[in-house]
């Protein structure tokens, strides 16, 4: 049986180490595993971006063909599994335009199980997996990824207060068990994965039961996107609330991140 897992998110919790680690890993992982990372479906992660900000249905049709398109480049009849991974498949951020929480993934989810289940001839297992963070910690890493990216000028308590209903991860996720099915859904906390030698990565090897002797040869990465320090934080607050025009701020932010990283400018 062919076996997939769409790690779908959430934004924060280890994804981008689990993408790294995975395409680090091309090599000695391409006889056993085929893997889609972001870079792969660039124009299928723009269409849940808009279909989670939009809520209409042509955006929605428009998801489901570009899955459509990806699912043409798996043969079900190859024994390889399948990894598709990349957090915009649950739809934006909360706290980007205009969203407060990750309602459109269980539709986004759904769209994908009625997809590929008119694309496969061939018998498959699909696998919903999400990581999943503690509220304060995960509103935190949010919210200096705002700073970092956009022109937040909320402070962290402000963003905490406006955003706290999107933490409850938990519950997204079993929307979405209710809208593919609970069987098809693995949610884990980052939490317990992180003393592990892979890291997030166990988890989605755990769920797609990986044997140990493939899991050996993948070199582990230090984490990416590791949290900001506070001072750094608070020089791109504000840089955000200052009279600067957009180009400006952003390469002030830049060349501030760039002395924390190397200790040089």
């Amino acid at each position: 049986m062919k076996r997939i897992l769409i790690h779908a998110g959430f934004h924060k919790t280890g994804t981008s180490s689990v993408q790294q680690t995975l395409m680090h890993n091309s090599n000695c992982l391409r006889r056993n595993l085929q893997v889609f990372t972001r870079k792969h479906m660039i124009e299928l992660c723009e269409a849940a971006r808009a279909y989670s900000v939009s809520r209409e249905m042509s955006d929605l049709l428009a998801f489901s063909a570009e899955f459509a398109a990806l699912v043409e480049q798996i043969d079900p009849t190859e024994r390889r599994p399948v990894i598709i991974s990349s957090e915009d498949l649950s739809g934006c951020m909360p706290g980007r335009r205009g969203l407060t929480d990750y309602r459109a993934a269980p539709i986004l989810m759904k769209a994908m199980s009625e997809t590929a289940a008119r694309a496969f001839n061939a018998e498959y297992k699909l696998t919903y997996y999400f990581s999943t963070r503690q509220s304060d910690e995960w509103l935190r890493s949010c919210y200096a990824q705002h700073l970092r990216a956009t022109r937040m000028s909320a402070t962290l308590s402000e963003y905490c207060e406006k955003y706290r209903s999107s933490a409850d991860l938990d519950r997204i996720v079993d929307g979405v068990r209710l809208a593919v099915g609970a069987s098809s859904v693995v949610a884990t906390p980052l939490e317990s994965l992180s003393k592990r030698r892979l890291g997030p990565l166990g988890g989605l090897f755990d769920a797609l039961e990986v044997p140990s002797k493939i899991r050996s040869r993948v070199k582990a990465l230090p984490p990416s996107n590791v949290s900001l320090p506070q001072e750094l934080l608070d020089e791109f607050l504000l840089a955000n609330r200052s009279d600067l025009d957009d180009d400006t701020v952003k390469k002030a932010k830049f060349e501030a991140r760039q002395i924390w990283l190397t200790g040089s400018p």
